[in-house]
């Protein structure tokens, strides 16, 4: 349990830093609770999403995978995103990402804070 939490806690916090960094990537709403509190579940969806669609896509883009090197990685990470931004519309969560060359510098930038603040964060082993 304290690892989903710590998990849920990186993705939020690199989603914030995605939506600091990047016009296109928004987050809107009225108060400052209410923004943490979209921020929070959209990390819980994002967390969703990439746990019971990525490795599937993974599995069916292995060719691709081996054929780019692993770059195609970046591109299933955008994937992910555009469609967490997809499912919050479907949830009434007022978070959007706007075009898939946004998707792809927003899913860099949020695997490499996430990485960070997997360092970072205390984790159980």
């Amino acid at each position: 349990m304290k690892n989903f939490l710590v998990k849920t806690l990186a993705n939020a916090g690199a989603l914030a830093v995605a939506i600091l960094l990047i016009k296109d990537i928004t987050l809107s709403g009225g108060s400052t609770a209410h923004k943490a509190l979209t921020l929070i579940l959209v990390a819980l969806v994002f967390g969703v999403v990439n746990w019971l669609v990525k490795p599937v896509v993974k599995v069916l883009s292995f060719p691709l995978f081996l054929l780019t090197l692993g770059l195609i990685t970046l591109v299933v990470n955008a994937l992910m995103l555009l469609l967490t931004s997809w499912l919050a519309g479907r949830l009434h969560l007022d978070f959007h990402v706007h075009g898939f060359w946004t998707a792809v510098v927003g899913a860099l930038i949020v695997s490499i804070v996430s990485w960070a603040l997997h360092l970072v964060l205390p984790d159980e082993d």
